[in-house]
């Protein structure tokens, strides 16, 4: 993609007025911290229910009725047309990585509540909505990615209940500390049957849309991805006495292990990042005899991934019996590529045309998403927000107050969009559309 010459896009009044209060609830967030110099927000935690205790708050404000489910996701819903109408789900995450920025996945839920907000005003939709404040996208604490939104779609897996936090927490302690009851988890799922879909709209993590010089973009699928734990056992002993030939040195192992990760991934133009390693004994003095580190591998199929690893591990290999150590993979995490509801991206892609965009981008999410949980029980789509410079999981991210103006109103008649495909609430859309389109033209 590449910048282009076009008509500035222009958000309504209402949009405007909605994304200045969306900025100023991301900063209350953004002080709520288990760092006090840092934003740290993860599952499970006092900050973990003092964030949704906040949003339940605006939640009901916005005129939704609220609840924590049983996995520690907070929801908050109203009523469609008819007492047993299916539910439309919009959402993102309120946890976070450590040392975060204050926007990914917070936007997203608060744009949701704000979108809700609005629509209701023009009269009860053919389907209810329901904004849903997942409890742990990132797996910061336990290691594994996507538990609030894996417990809604119903594939919880028992063997979860033995993850450990750094402090030796297991997730099954941390559930009933936190007054949760590990037994009744499967009652966070919620029924395929009676769904209409998820929108998500989360910041774009990567620099796309800027170089676009698009505030918005659809996202057509989100990234197929691994997550190892990779163990690496030498010999320690004397740094001075050993010579080189009879090393069984693990860190120079698992460094040049964590070069091929690189070298591979990128001559096959996927994704491979060797975000953490630890060394022990580690003392200045002693060769290294244990040494970890993780692997998150990342590619738009699961064929081309799993290819990928292939050859990952053959590398593995081979630096182990020439150093003489052993390298050991164990996998922590596998999601499969999710690719977006082509019904749901097209309500996307009409939601930013209104905003005056004529040619939105479309772009592959390289980054993991609770839209992948979803996907395994209903169709999904996700709306981009322009992030410049692309960078996140950093207190630098950015949203800007305009995009996400921009984006309350795209998303806003994405949801009427569907609404009005289902055959019915076509009354409520068009008013609503034909309100916003007065104000348009009023501030444009």
């Amino acid at each position: 993609m590449s910048p282009r010459t076009a008509t500035v896009p222009v958000a309504s009044r209402r949009a405007l007025a909605d994304a200045a209060t969306v900025v100023r609830w991301c900063d209350t967030l953004a002080a709520v911290s288990q760092d006090p110099d840092r934003i740290t927000r993860v599952y499970l935690s006092p900050e973990h229910a003092q964030v949704d205790a906040i949003v339940a708050g605006w939640m009901r404000d916005a005129g939704l009725e609220t609840w924590q489910d049983a996995a520690g996701n907070l929801h908050g819903r109203v009523a469609g047309a008819a007492p047993d109408a299916p539910v439309l789900l919009l959402g993102s995450h309120l946890d976070t990585v450590v040392d975060a920025g204050r926007y990914d996945g917070v936007v997203g839920v608060l744009m949701a509540i704000r979108t809700v907000a609005r629509l209701v005003e023009g009269g009860p939709l053919p389907f209810a909505l329901e904004v849903i404040a997942f409890s742990d996208e990132e797996g910061t604490r336990f290691g594994k990615a996507l538990l609030g939104s894996s417990a809604v779609a119903g594939v919880w897996d028992d063997g979860w209940w033995d993850l450990v936090d750094g402090d030796g927490v297991t997730l099954r302690q941390a559930f009933t500390d936190f007054g949760l009851d590990p037994a009744r988890v499967g009652e966070a799922a919620v029924r395929p049957e009676q769904l209409v879909g998820y929108l998500e709209a989360h910041i774009e993590q990567g620099p796309w849309l800027e170089q676009a010089g698009q505030a918005l973009g659809v996202v057509t699928s989100i990234a197929s991805a691994r997550r190892f734990s990779v163990e690496v056992v030498g010999e320690a002993r004397h740094a001075g006495g050993t010579p080189y030939e009879r090393r069984h040195d693990a860190l120079l192992a698992a460094a040049e292990a964590a070069l091929a990760v690189e070298r591979i991934c990128r001559a096959e133009q996927h994704v491979g990042t060797v975000g953490t390693m630890t060394v022990e004994p580690g003392a200045v003095n002693v060769v290294p005899g244990l040494a970890r580190f993780a692997v998150d591998l990342r590619g738009e199929f699961d064929e081309g991934r799993d290819r990928v690893w292939d050859a990952i591990t053959d590398a593995f290999d081979e630096i182990a019996a020439r150093r003489g150590v052993t390298v050991t993979p164990t996998e922590v995490h596998r999601a499969p590529a999710v690719f977006c509801a082509e019904r749901l991206t097209d309500a996307v892609r009409a939601g930013i045309t209104a905003t005056g965009e004529s040619a939105p981008a479309e772009l592959f999410s390289s980054a993991g998403h609770d839209a992948m949980s979803l996907g395994l029980v209903t169709d999904v789509a996700m709306l981009f927000l322009r992030n410049p410079d692309g960078i996140s999981h950093h207190p630098d991210e950015f949203v800007s107050e305009d995009d996400v103006a921009l984006g309350l109103d795209a998303l806003a008649v994405a949801v009427e969009r569907i609404a009005d495909d289902r055959g019915a609430g076509a009354g409520a859309g068009a008013g609503a559309r034909a309100e916003r389109a007065a104000d348009h033209g009023a501030t444009s």
